[in-house]
């Protein structure tokens, strides 16, 4: 599904700057269940999870990391439900690199699942191993998982912050293996864009196989670095719904999908209509609140309190860079300290209320100051009082 290009109005600004991008599509794999769940105090049920995969699937969302079944008995659970729920998207697993890791797998049935190892220099001197041992242990784990059956992505925890060249040697071992697929990692989020689209090139000329991005937001750059490493060759977007997971949390897939298609041009099989009540569920289900203007899923992004903007708000394209439809959301008005005129005309029209014409400068005015005073927005309740109130002092003067 591609997007409806008739409700994005960002102009030609980014054809004009960018270079030919990608069109085959990219794959959206999403590890909400797994590491978004890794947010400090989040605790998702095996049923919280069924429903969460259960909207991923019906928003186009191709693959879902269902968890991790050595972790816990809630985790084996999950996915036995999610196994059994018969959803469009793909199912994967997951796995350290140890036998018992993988045979879990082998018994649940899965069909598919990364195998991580850290390649970093850092995380084998905390681990005590030394660099041939990982090798040999990445080798062991990925071939006993292709031998039986199950499609691997080789996932280099700390690739970012590995030596390049043993990296390279990793993800071929890996490959050699029997992997399918390899997962370039940026685990604690310090890659630049251009660093992650460097990587992923290197990577990818190193092993002939498909190539994904993981990358984390502690910097700030996680969804850039998602579309450099697309741009780079990366076939694969590894993420979670609002930007899930621990520390600065991992990309949001959603808004990297966004990015990917308005900006870039490059498609993917998300339906968007979809992405804001998924947001909401998982919202709900982690306890974890939205921000307001989050991109995408924020309440702000369609809701106007300024007056200059009110008096463009018939014309979307003019303060909107996208049509809050393409996301499934309502446009409004609220009222406070920063409305204008036009903003107690539309409100007026909303809630199909007559006030005198002459007289709407005067409602402002007290809505302005009700808004100061509380601090906050004047709610739809409390202008129909003012307005009644106003109506009611006409009367006696």
């Amino acid at each position: 599904m591609t997007i409806d290009r008739s409700k994005v109005w960002t102009g030609d600004v980014n054809a004009r700057a960018l270079e030919p991008q990608p069109k085959v599509a990219v794959g959206l794999y999403d590890t909400t269940l797994r590491d978004g769940e890794q947010t400090v105090g989040v605790v998702l049920s095996p049923e919280d999870k069924l429903a969460i995969a259960t909207a991923l699937s019906e928003a186009g969302v191709d693959r879902i990391e269902a968890g991790f079944p050595r972790v816990s008995e809630d985790d084996w659970r999950s996915i036995e439900l999610i196994l059994d729920a018969g959803l469009d998207a793909e199912i994967w697993g997951f796995s350290r690199a140890v036998p018992a890791d993988v045979e879990a797998l082998v018994e649940l049935g899965l069909r598919a699942s990364v195998i991580e190892s850290p390649i970093s220099d850092a995380k084998l001197a905390a681990l005590g191993v030394s660099r041939q041992t990982m090798i040999d242990r990445i080798r062991s784990a990925v071939a006993l998982a292709s031998e039986s059956g199950i499609r691997v992505a080789f996932f280099g925890v700390d690739s970012s912050r590995a030596d390049l060249t043993f990296a390279k040697q990793a993800y071929a071992s890996a490959v050699d293996a029997g992997a399918a697929e390899v997962v370039v990692v940026d685990t604690l989020g310090i890659a630049t864009p251009e660093a992650a689209a460097y990587l992923v090139g290197e990577i990818a000329d190193r092993v002939e196989v498909p190539v994904h991005w993981h990358g984390h937001n502690d910097f700030g750059l996680a969804t850039a670095a998602a579309v450099a490493a697309v741009q780079a060759g990366a076939t694969w977007v590894q993420g979670t719904v609002n930007g899930m997971g621990e520390r600065a949390g991992n990309a949001d897939l959603l808004e990297v999908a966004l990015a990917l298609e308005a900006l870039y041009g490059i498609p993917t099989r998300l339906r968007f209509e979809r992405v804001r009540d998924l947001a909401r569920l998982v919202e709900s289900l982690s306890g974890i609140p939205l921000a307001p203007w989050k991109p995408i899923t924020g309440e702000n992004l369609f809701t106007r309190e300024s007056g200059a903007v009110a008096a463009q708000f018939h014309d979307p394209p003019a303060i909107e860079p996208y049509s809050s439809e393409l996301v499934g959301a309502q446009r409004g008005i609220v009222l406070g300290k920063k409305s204008g005129i036009d903003s107690i005309r539309i409100k007026l029209e909303e809630l199909e209320l007559d006030f005198a014409e002459d007289r709407r400068p005067e409602l402002l005015d007290a809505v302005k100051r009700l808004g100061v005073k509380k601090r906050g927005l004047v709610s739809d309740s409390e202008f129909k009082r003012l307005v009644n109130r106003k109506r009611g002092s006409a009367r006696t003067s």
